[in-house]
């Protein structure tokens, strides 16, 4: 299970409730994972899967509204980080779920939680030492 921690708040109420959503949609796919009477996941994973990338862009538009909105000056490189993600996502091959879908499921979540809580703890918190400058 993905654990939502302390370190990860922003401080932004609207920012860390969408980044605890990611976190509740991750554990979703680990929940099935962990599901053994369900023996074919193909069709939940891809479910959860583009739920998870439907999220993805809705949190980094609203994300990138916000850092636009105060100012933040690494606004560009932030919004490729956001963009190189998305792609990736996209090009997970999900065809290899068909192979081992519970090491797929899991390779996958551990990409995800890996870049995600990376990104919250090093580039989100740049924008907030910034903001925090503003005050």
């Amino acid at each position: 299970m993905f654990q939502w921690k302390k370190e990860y708040e922003t401080g932004i109420a609207i920012i860390d409730e969408q980044h605890q959503e990611l976190f509740k949609i991750a554990n979703e796919a680990y929940n099935l994972l962990k599901n053994n009477l369900i023996i074919d996941k193909y069709d939940k994973v891809l479910i959860i899967f583009d739920k998870l990338l439907d999220y993805c862009k809705y949190h980094f538009s609203a994300e990138e509204k916000y850092l636009l909105d105060i100012g933040y000056k690494k606004f560009l490189s932030h919004k490729v980080q956001h963009e190189e993600f998305i792609k990736d996502l996209k090009n997970a091959n999900l065809k290899k779920i068909d192979t081992n879908q519970d090491e797929y499921i899991m390779e996958i979540l551990e990409f995800f939680v890996r870049w995600i809580s990376g990104h919250i703890l090093a580039t989100d918190m740049d924008y907030v030492k910034y903001e925090r400058t503003l005050k």
